[in-house]
């Protein structure tokens, strides 16, 4: 099963082309980003500060990895500060390894990864599912009741 969302409302939406650095207060720590350099050719090209795309851009890649992934699916690091309990951190970013003490209804070597400009994505190999989700809003698109309620619902409907 492959799904691939949008959602927009009536935010504001970012990256602000005119920004150089933005401060957001998240949970206990501040995220700091730079919007503008995804938009600057002299930037660095990296995945968390300057790549841009849309969400049937990234689902064949995230296909791909899916079906050919091999190792990304394999936990590389215990304990990885950041990350919840029951997840682990493979080659290709967060990585269930007890989905209940995860508190997901997701297969064990499910991974996943979130960006701050509102993304979420994750590939369930077990259950052979792709999803992707791309949102206008830092950084609720990216963890919390958004993203977890998305995945609650696929989940729901199989």
């Amino acid at each position: 099963m492959l799904v691939c969302a949008s959602k927009s409302d009536d935010r504001p939406a970012l990256p602000a082309r005119d920004a150089t650095m933005l401060t957001l207060p998240f949970g206990p720590m501040t995220l700091v980003y730079s919007p503008s350099r995804a938009f600057d050719p002299k930037a660095y090209p990296s995945s968390g500060a300057g790549m841009i795309g849309s969400a049937p851009d990234v689902l064949p890649l995230l296909e791909t990895m899916r079906t050919r992934g091999g190792d990304v699916f394999r936990n590389q690091i215990e304990g990885l500060p950041g990350m919840g309990p029951g997840d682990g951190f493979g080659f290709g970013g967060g990585l269930v390894v007890d989905p209940a003490t995860a508190k997901t209804p997701q297969s064990a070597g499910t991974l996943f990864w979130g960006g701050v400009y509102g993304h979420n994505w994750f590939i369930d190999p077990t259950k052979k599912l792709t999803v992707v989700v791309f949102t206008n809003t830092a950084p609720e698109g990216m963890a919390g009741k958004f993203p977890d309620g998305v995945r609650d619902a696929i989940y729901a409907a199989m």
